[in-house]
């Protein structure tokens, strides 16, 4: 299962974060049906200082790995991020 952290102040900007993880995830699922996610948002800013500066904008986690900030990903570069991290790639490219 892979642990996944979206992190924004507002509550939109994690929404909007969520439902691309959530098409990635179902686009993954027809080749990959074992791949669970566990996903966990994140709008305190001290909770998200720990993991980046930019606090209005999405960042993305990955198991504890910050894949993207600063930024909405598109759905098929959060599907490769997913992919790589479910492949226990130690490095998911950003």
């Amino acid at each position: 299962m892979l642990q996944i952290k979206i992190l924004s102040i507002h509550y939109p900007e994690r929404y909007a974060m969520r439902r691309l993880v959530i098409l990635a995830h179902q686009e993954i699922l027809a080749d990959h049906p074992e791949l669970e996610l566990n996903i966990t948002e994140v709008g305190d800013a001290d909770s998200i200082g720990k993991y980046a500066t930019v606090l209005v904008l999405p960042t993305l986690v990955i198991n504890e790995q910050v894949v993207c900030s600063g930024r909405h990903a598109g759905k098929y570069e959060i599907a490769e991020w997913l992919l790589n991290a479910m492949k226990g790639n130690d490095h998911v490219e950003p």
